[in-house]
């Protein structure tokens, strides 16, 4: 072996010290400028809600203020491909939520990759969604629901937000396990679905508790079953999707903290310990129970791991049903 080889590695070898050494004295000194935390939709929503949230506590513990800057447009296309091509350095962010996943599974063409695009940092928290129907309709089961679709084949219609959002991809989820055959109607939005849902206009709504347990306390709405792995303690009588026989069916709302790829390892690891001390505060933990929401803070390989599974679900569910966006 050469000594002017030997020289090299050593020389590479410093090289790596000293950028690990510049991370770690980065992430100590970081943030010392405002972040901007990008929403993908317009103000509103929970998303946005859970992005507001998030930045006045982290304006506190980081001692710098986090800006939430709404960019709609194309299903959160266009504030998505902001972030991924920002600088990655640490100060633009984006909140991601279910929608984030099932894209990719819509679009044939993206602005950019969202498994190599984007590095996780966190999920934040999670919103179960239901399966509700009208009072007035003859179903008080998911099982008599079933039996209705079977035995009138597209007479049923589930509502949604429109194509590709997380309540249609929640209903032909729920198609393809229970082999019946709905008809999917799309609005724009999920409030327009639900005033129809108690109108008796549509026959049932895949929508996050947040939105549906107010009207189904008032008995405008029935809930058939809750999609998560547990019964909710606002509803301890309804069961699960899978107490009903359709463990299939597994929507449930989460929401995150991406930021664009080569983001340093040391910056993600802060903000993903400073975004889980936030959650874990007493007076965060009530205001996310109001909204029926369960707090996460993950490390950003678990939430890695979600993000790609359900890339891969929801891919796969838009190929049984054809699905692509319009």
């Amino acid at each position: 072996m050469s000594s002017r080889f030997i020289q090299a590695v050593l020389t590479m070898g410093m090289l790596a010290s000293c950028v690990t050494s510049v991370c770690a004295q980065d992430a100590k000194s970081y943030p010392n400028r405002p972040i901007r935390l990008v929403v993908p939709y317009a103000p509103g929503g929970t998303t946005d809600y859970a992005a507001r949230l998030l930045s006045a506590k982290l304006a506190d513990t980081l001692g710098q203020t986090v800006v939430v800057d709404n960019r709609p447009g194309a299903g959160s296309i266009i504030g998505s491909d902001l972030v991924a091509k920002a600088n990655p350095d640490g100060y633009t962010l984006l909140m991601v939520d279910t929608g984030f996943s099932v894209t990719p599974a819509l679009y044939a063409k993206l602005p950019f990759d969202a498994g190599k695009d984007f590095m996780p940092v966190t999920e934040a928290m999670r919103v179960s969604n239901w399966l509700i129907v009208p009072a007035s309709l003859a179903a008080r089961s998911v099982n008599d629901l079933v039996a209705l679709a079977k035995a009138k084949p597209r007479t049923l219609t589930f509502g949604s937000g429109g194509v590709g959002s997380p309540f249609h991809m929640a209903g032909e989820q729920f198609k393809i396990a229970a082999k019946i055959d709905i008809v999917h109607v799309p609005y724009k939005g999920g409030g327009p679905a639900l005033t129809d849902l108690i109108g008796g206009h549509i026959s049932m709504l895949f929508p996050t508790m947040t939105i549906a347990l107010p009207h189904v306390n008032a008995g405008r709405l029935r809930a058939l079953a809750v999609i998560a792995p547990k019964r909710s303690a606002a509803q301890p009588d309804v069961p699960t999707m899978a107490e009903s026989g359709y463990a299939g069916v597994t929507m449930t709302s989460w929401y995150g903290v991406m930021a664009p790829s080569g983001v340093p390892r040391p910056l993600v690891e802060k903000l993903a310990g400073e975004i889980s001390k936030v959650l874990a505060l007493p007076d965060v933990k009530e205001r996310l129970a109001t909204q029926f929401a369960e707090p996460v803070g993950s490390t950003p390989a678990a939430f890695g791991k979600l993000v790609t599974a359900e890339i891969a679900t929801w891919t796969a569910v838009a190929k049984a049903g054809g699905i692509k966006a319009e």
